[in-house]
């Protein structure tokens, strides 16, 4: 799987020292005037210098400005194409907004951010924590806000393929079982940007006990993902409200199912078994219907 140029831009900006954001900012509010811009055009529309620039396109890890503008044009044709895009690209929700266009919005910036989380995941990352789930004695995940409800999502799918998980959402009870953990327990939190002091605590907890830490998060460049082994990079983008009814929970439950599924066919048809062992055990609790 490869990332799309814009995708990787907005997962690197956060990261990025304070002249390359705005160059950043400046490209993904407008790829295509910003593709056909000449590198001075562009540094002088940044309010910055076209050393700038070139440092910004190594940090994306292209070639030279040529390669920036070639993929910005690109990037600018996809976006005309896609028959979505006047949903607005950034998922924004204006005031006036009908509530017709809120759903499509809405949908639309889900989607996305299934597609592009898929995307640009590192697989062999995946394979990693697919390794550390599997060989752990327990895993203990962690999150807040709205990143708990895919923290619990994933114990919830350890649990059915056999593995001891448990979920912390009070940082008193995560710290508590952060300390207890071995080498070779796995530490795995879900947090969309990365900067929660608790998060932090939690994973550097877990490392100090030997275990093995793990971060789900949009900011590959933050405080958690620097104290995680293993790091899965969500794409998603903020919109007006950054309610826990955003695209960002999409992004990490579509990374939380890839972890279970790739699990589970490991071990196909024990799975499928145990699977069938539990559909049966909840069948009689369904109301039949008349």
């Amino acid at each position: 799987m490869t990332d799309d140029l814009l995708t990787r831009i907005r997962i690197r900006r956060d990261g990025l020292p304070p002249a390359e954001r705005t160059i950043a900012d400046l490209v993904l509010r407008d790829p295509g005037a910003a593709a056909e811009c000449t590198i001075t055009a562009l540094a002088k529309a940044a309010d910055t210098s076209e050393t700038t620039v070139h440092r910004f396109c190594r940090s994306l890890d292209l070639r030279g400005y040529a390669q920036l503008r070639l993929g910005l044009a690109a990037e600018a044709e996809r976006l005309r194409a896609d028959s979505r895009a006047d949903l607005a690209i950034g998922g924004e929700i204006g005031p006036d907004d009908t509530l017709e266009q809120l759903v499509g919005k809405v949908g639309y910036a889900d989607a996305r951010a299934a597609e592009e989380t898929a995307g640009q995941l590192d697989l062999t990352a995946l394979a990693a924590l697919a390794d550390a789930v599997g060989s752990a004695r327990r895993t203990e995940l962690f999150g807040l806000g709205s990143s708990a409800l895919a923290a619990q999502d994933a114990a919830q799918k350890l649990l059915r393929l056999g593995y001891w998980a448990t979920v912390g959402t009070d940082v008193h009870a995560a710290l508590t079982s952060a300390a207890l953990l071995r080498p070779g327990d796995l530490a795995l939190t879900v947090t969309h940007s990365g900067r929660a002091r608790e998060v932090v605590d939690f994973l550097r907890q877990a490392r100090e006990s030997g275990a093995v830490t793990a971060a789900v998060t949009s900011n590959p460049a933050s405080p958690a993902a620097g104290l995680a082994d293993i790091v899965l990079v969500t794409a998603a983008r903020e919109t007006t409200f950054r309610s826990g009814g955003t695209a960002s929970r999409i992004a990490q439950l579509t990374v939380v199912d890839c972890l279970y599924l790739a699990l589970a066919q490991r071990s196909y048809q024990q799975t499928v078994e145990d699977l069938e062992r539990a559909h049966e055990a909840v069948r009689s609790r369904s109301l039949r219907p008349r």
